[in-house]
């Protein structure tokens, strides 16, 4: 007689069994590890080159010493530089530097005021305008009036061009299918690269300065203006366009009058995203000289100078929420009365004059400011956490570093790394087979010709702790938000706000708490990721079908099982998603936390920037960083792709 296995068994037998074999290959790893350890790790030092990154170096020489006397670079690169130059140093010349033979911009600080709170009040209504006016007032109150519009000036550039460039390209994908298919992909690689890897390449052909900053702040924002303009056309309802067509209206009629209209609110939205992402960029873009706040944050970091630090980071969080209420609250139509649009108009009209002719409303003055109260007040309170916080603060940083970061970063970094590589792709093939396993292959394969193999194993040891810690707040916080309506409308708010802000302005109050070290940037790194974990949790488990739920709770079950057996399996599309997108955000911040102490490829792409001989040992370290987002970004699709089957 011949047993046959019911039906449902045989996937668990199959889970089992992949478990098994799962654990059998972290514990030959670990037994390796403990024979092998420090054998074969392709470590290197701090200022050692390898053969590439002296290529590299011999390279950018021989692109510095031809950039006059080669065509390539006097009719193509050294054009669009000069071009991008002149207008942002033109928008500059209006709002933020000396200009035209004046001491002063063309407008002053009480003009630029005045039309921050006009357009406001004419695209998202009286509160935001208000918003707007105590905002820009204030970025003059703490002495970083110049340092503010510099910074606005760079965005604003930087936007424009970006929704020139996306919202076209947008509008193509929108209508072409075969555009769309190409688009995406080049799309979804743009966006999964952290943002400090555009800044090496594009020193290499555009020098630092303003304009490389808003190359690389152009090409970082404009994927959200492509992607969401795209989805914005094709989410307009099918029997719309038909009726258009079969009134007569050409395919631009068609557009102009169907189309973008009824895709007008997400388009905003699309705008608010690129608006964003631009004003993240341009902080970064410090590190290659640009000018503005960035400086400010990247010169305070660099000397722990926590209290200039906090006062520029509150600068760059003001402008972020002034930018984000404005663009967000015009995504509804709003119809302003005729005689707040002229009254607006005219005052706005007399605040600029003022601001042109008299030096009290173009120069904001320096007498009036609370910029050192604040730097003061943020240094006492740094002192008096490491004063008398050291218990709480310390006793945190030593458990999660002596039970997390050492063990992993010894099991990475400290194994052969033909072992690693072997568990690797081994893991990948379990998760989604061939293809990601060959994937993984070539990104192995890529990392060791970098020369920077050790540095990339302790890049990826504190981006899976990162990691771990953010899905385990997400988990927690995000369930409680799914199964709590009050609980949600509490924290998203909260959530909102935090993805405002841009990386740098999350490093100032963990340097503050725990100084500069690998465990400030990684905590800055679970801040930084943890609101798009939390949300995506959260809708995934207020997706899970409440009859599910009450069926569950009818038949006994506690709280605590309807959450584990119900509501987290139910919701494990979302759970992949929220640890996808938690690994990218975590990558590109843990790198960021190269400038408080994070070491690793975050301190080899900013040495490649701030000393010449290591140009080429930080341009291989951009390189590595991007391979390792593509091959943690595709083995969490795949393990998501193949979990929700």
């Amino acid at each position: 007689m011949v047993a046959v296995a019911a039906p449902g068994q045989q996937p668990r037998l199959l889970q089992y069994r992949k478990s098994l074999i799962f654990g059998g290959i972290i514990l030959a790893w670990l037994v390796l590890w403990v024979l092998l350890r420090n054998v074969g790790t392709l470590s290197l030092g701090a200022a050692d080159l390898t053969p590439l990154h002296r290529w590299v170096n011999d390279v950018n020489d021989a692109v510095g010493a031809s950039r006059n006397s080669n065509p390539v670079f006097l009719y193509f690169f050294n054009e669009i530089r000069l071009v991008i130059d002149e207008f942002v140093t033109f928008i500059q010349a209006l709002i933020a530097q000396p200009s035209f033979g004046r001491p002063v911009p063309v407008i002053g600080w009480l003009g630029v005021v005045a039309i921050a709170g006009f357009v406001s009040l004419v695209v998202a209504g009286w509160r935001v305008a208000l918003l707007a006016v105590a905002g820009f007032v204030f970025l003059g109150l703490q002495g970083l009036w110049q340092e503010s519009m510099d910074t606005l000036s760079l965005t604003l550039a930087a936007v424009v061009i970006s929704l020139l460039i996306g919202i076209p390209l947008g509008i193509w994908a929108g209508l072409s299918d075969r555009a769309n298919k190409v688009l995406t992909p080049v799309l979804d690689f743009m966006q999964t690269m952290p943002t400090f890897v555009y800044l090496a390449p594009l020193t290499l052909f555009f020098l630092i300065g303003p304009a490389s900053a808003t190359i690389a702040t152009l090409i970082y924002a404009a994927p959200p203006a492509i992607r969401i303009t795209a989805h914005a056309i094709r989410s307009v309802p099918r029997n719309t366009v038909e009726a258009s067509e079969s009134l007569g209206a050409t395919r631009k009629q068609t557009l102009v009058k169907v189309l973008l209209p009824s895709a007008r609110k997400t388009i905003v939205l699309g705008v608010n995203q690129t608006i964003m992402a631009a004003l993240s960029m341009v902080t970064i873009a410090a590190l290659i000289d640009a000018p503005g706040l960035g400086k400010t944050v990247v010169k305070a970091l660099q000397t722990l100078d926590v209290g200039t630090a906090f006062n520029a980071g509150l600068a760059i969080v003001v402008l972020a929420i002034v930018l984000d209420r404005v663009t967000t609250a015009a995504t509804e139509r709003r119809k302003l009365p005729r005689w707040a649009l002229f009254g607006g108009l005219g005052v706005t009209g007399v605040c600029v004059y003022l601001s042109y002719t008299y030096l009290w409303a173009a120069e904001f003055q320096s007498d009036v400011e609370i910029g050192s109260s604040i730097n003061k007040g943020a240094a006492a309170v740094t002192e008096w956490a490491q004063d008398s916080l050291p218990v709480l603060t310390n006793g945190f940083k030593d458990f999660v570093t002596f039970a997390l970061i050492n063990p992993l970063q010894a099991l990475l970094a400290e194994s052969p790394w033909f072992l690693v590589a072997l568990v690797i792709v081994a893991v990948s093939f379990m998760i989604g087979g061939v293809r990601p396993a060959v994937i993984s292959a070539v990104c192995v394969a890529l990392l060791i010709a970098t020369g920077l193999w050790q540095d990339s194993m302790i890049t990826l040891a504190s981006t899976l702790v990162a990691t771990i810690m953010v899905m385990l707040l997400g988990i927690v916080v995000g369930v409680w938000m799914g199964r709590s309506r009050r609980a949600d409308r509490f924290i998203r708010p909260v959530l909102d706000a935090a993805q405002v802000m841009p990386a740098f302005v999350y490093l100032v109050p963990f340097l503050a708490l725990f100084s500069a070290s690998r465990f400030t940037a990684i905590i800055a790194a679970v801040v930084f990721a943890a609101p798009v974990a939390i949300k995506i949790i959260a809708d995934g488990i207020r997706a899970v079908s409440p009859a599910t739920v009450e069926a569950s709770t009818a038949l006994g079950s506690s709280s605590w099982q309807t959450i584990v057996k119900v509501q987290l399996p139910m919701a494990r599309g979302a759970l992949t998603l929220a640890a996808n997108q938690g690994l990218i955000y975590v990558l590109s911040m843990v790198v960021v936390g190269g400038l408080v102490g994070a070491g690793a490829l975050g301190y080899d792409v900013v040495a490649g920037f701030s000393q010449g001989q290591l140009y080429g040992k930080g341009l291989a370290a951009g390189l590595a960083i991007v391979v390792l987002g593509v091959m943690l970004d595709r083995l969490t699709q795949a393990a998501a792709k193949r979990w929700t089957n």
